[in-house]
């Protein structure tokens, strides 16, 4: 059996816009792959733990010399990199926090990305050090933003250290097949924010509605 792994960074419940798309997404996904199994990661709601310097060491020493605090320090870490691992299909839905990320998706991702585990070190190539090892999975990412103007081109593409960020530690990670859509806006004009409110759920449905 596939695995769908649903990823949710908002701090918000049922008001939350990105919620509302990852479940858009998951509903019209199973309806095209009802073979797959969903896996739910709750990042935005939950209590995250940062990298600490026990989680360091733990990380950066063989499993096998693992003292039994470390061990347990890497326990969360490990379980969120096995779910990555087993993925087929990641959607990932997260609005815009003062033009980058929410803290709590930051401490997750720092958690994920892990040596010899999600990418491995190559200290004799400065240029490229990083080799994936995560791959053949597709990843979505569904993201809210207050405003406008965040596209490629447009003028607070400056600002945007959302999009381009993700898509980089999904990168590092080994995974480049990747598609985002962003519902902008919902701070500004109602009437705009329902017509491309209207617009990206039709995005969306047609494109989860892929069999894969």
């Amino acid at each position: 059996m596939k695995n769908l792994l649903v990823i949710n960074a908002s701090p918000r419940g049922e008001r939350s816009v990105t919620r509302q798309l990852t479940n858009l997404f998951t509903i019209s996904w199973m309806a095209a792959n009802p073979d797959y199994k969903i896996v739910h990661r709750e990042v935005g709601q939950a209590a995250i733990p940062h990298v600490t310097e026990l989680w360091i060491s733990a990380a950066f020493k063989p499993a096998e010399l693992r003292t039994e605090a470390e061990i347990n320090e890497l326990r969360f870490s490990d379980q969120c990199v096995a779910e990555i691992k087993a993925a087929d299909v990641i959607v990932l839905g997260t609005p815009m926090f003062n033009w980058s990320i929410p803290s709590a998706l930051k401490a997750y991702l720092d958690q994920v990305i892990r040596a010899n585990e999600t990418v491995k070190m190559r200290p004799d190539d400065p240029r490229d050090p990083y080799l994936g090892l995560l791959s053949d999975k597709k990843v979505y990412l569904l993201f809210s933003r207050g405003n406008a103007g965040y596209e490629k081109g447009e003028y607070y593409a400056h600002m945007n250290f959302q999009a381009d960020y993700l898509r980089t530690v999904f990168r590092i990670m080994g995974l480049t097949d990747v598609q985002e859509v962003a519902l902008n806006g919902s701070a500004f004009d109602k009437t705009i924010y329902e017509q491309s409110t209207k617009a990206v759920h039709d995005q969306i449905a047609e494109m989860a509605s892929v069999i894969y």
